[in-house]
């Protein structure tokens, strides 16, 4: 079961909740601090190593705070790291990189995808 991390809208405070793959976006999440669910998913900060040194987006933490509120850095990111790729990336990794770039959020990319009957189980995107 994949962890997400939350940061409560209500408390301000940051939390983890397990949802299976077919019950993320279905099932509210539930601060553990003042049971709200006035919450917005946080993205998971990662480590990535790669041939060609490391990415502009991950070298500098300030950078890398920021990319829970800014899809456009991570878009950027996500971009560094698909180039790197040495297998063929699905089509719509390409979307919803560009949608990031663009400035929308992964929030509103997922939904979308998900409205248009996409699979997106695979957690691959959000």
């Amino acid at each position: 079961m994949p962890t997400y991390e939350f940061i409560c809208l209500d408390c301000g405070k940051k939390f983890e909740q397990f949802f299976s793959y077919s019950n993320y976006g279905n099932k509210p999440a539930i601060c553990v601090f003042c049971g709200s669910q006035n919450n917005k998913r946080k993205l998971s900060k990662v480590r990535v190593k790669r041939k060609g040194g490391d990415l502009s987006a991950l070298s500098d933490p300030a950078l890398l705070d920021q990319i829970d509120d800014n899809p456009k850095l991570l878009g950027k990111m996500m971009r560094e790291l698909g180039s790197d790729m040495e297998s063929e990336l699905p089509s719509e990794f390409d979307e919803v990189v560009d949608r990031l770039e663009s400035g929308q959020s992964p929030d509103e990319i997922t939904n979308s995808l998900s409205d248009s009957n996409v699979n997106t189980d695979d957690g691959a995107v959000g």
